[in-house]
């Protein structure tokens, strides 16, 4: 997230962004991250998310350094949800632990 923020300032908002629309329509399941098949088309190029959100690359690029490290360990949604309250953190708000266990 830092990397990301850093390199392009409005990435934070655009990150609270993805996780304010996948939780809002269905609950906090990272849907609005899946990509299309040959059989579905995921959320991410859905009509009504084409060209109105952006920073899913972070979100790919965070869970694929994730799966590397500790690989089945960390949903996406979990992922989803930490990269937002660290873009909160990162652009000057307080730091909230969201996980008691690990």
């Amino acid at each position: 997230m830092t990397q990301a923020v850093n390199k392009e300032r409005h990435m934070g908002a655009s990150i609270l962004h993805l996780f304010f629309h996948d939780c809002f329509v269905n609950g906090c399941d990272s849907s609005i991250l899946l990509d299309d098949t040959s059989s579905f088309t995921g959320e991410k190029n859905a009509f009504p998310n084409r060209n109105s959100a952006e920073g899913f690359e972070v979100i790919d690029a965070i869970n694929t350094n994730v799966e590397k490290a500790c690989n089945g360990t960390v949903s996406c949604a979990d992922i989803h949800a930490i990269a937002a309250r660290d873009r909160v953190f990162l652009v000057g708000s307080s730091f909230h632990q969201l996980l008691n266990h690990v």
